[in-house]
């Protein structure tokens, strides 16, 4: 059942990381601001586009690893992905103009791949039952 669970919430996961990149490229300025960073873009949107791409792949591979039913290997990309939710967090924090109030999606997105990540990797593989 938890990994019924987990396989759900990282697929809602992979479907939420395609909608951020997306916006990332049509709306880079409400993404930015939702990032929780000032960006002063002067009609150049590369920061976007590199970001936006970095979000689309992993919501992808997030949701072809569930669909595949990959569990260690959903695991081990949650567990270890969740690097970058906290290097998010670093860069936003860094800045004067921000608070914690705009780390928070950051600190929930690192939770969530490290808390389902650890349990898709520390759950037991399901026998199949044998077809009478």
């Amino acid at each position: 059942m938890t990994t019924k669970i987990s396989y759900a919430i990282a697929f809602v996961l992979g479907l939420g990381m395609v909608f951020l990149g997306a916006r990332f490229f049509f709306s880079p300025q409400v993404a930015t601001a939702a990032f929780g960073i000032r960006f002063n873009s002067n009609a150049d949107y590369s920061f976007h586009h590199i970001k936006g791409i970095r979000d689309i792949f992993s919501g992808i591979l997030l949701c072809a690893l569930v669909l595949m039913k990959e569990r260690r290997a959903l695991g081990v990309m949650l567990t270890v992905a969740s690097i970058i939710p906290v290097s998010d967090m670093i860069t936003v924090l860094s800045k004067s103009y921000t608070s914690v109030q705009q780390a928070i999606p950051h600190i929930v997105a690192t939770i969530i791949c490290s808390v389902i990540g650890i349990l898709l990797l520390t759950a037991k593989p399901q026998l199949k039952q044998p077809s009478k």
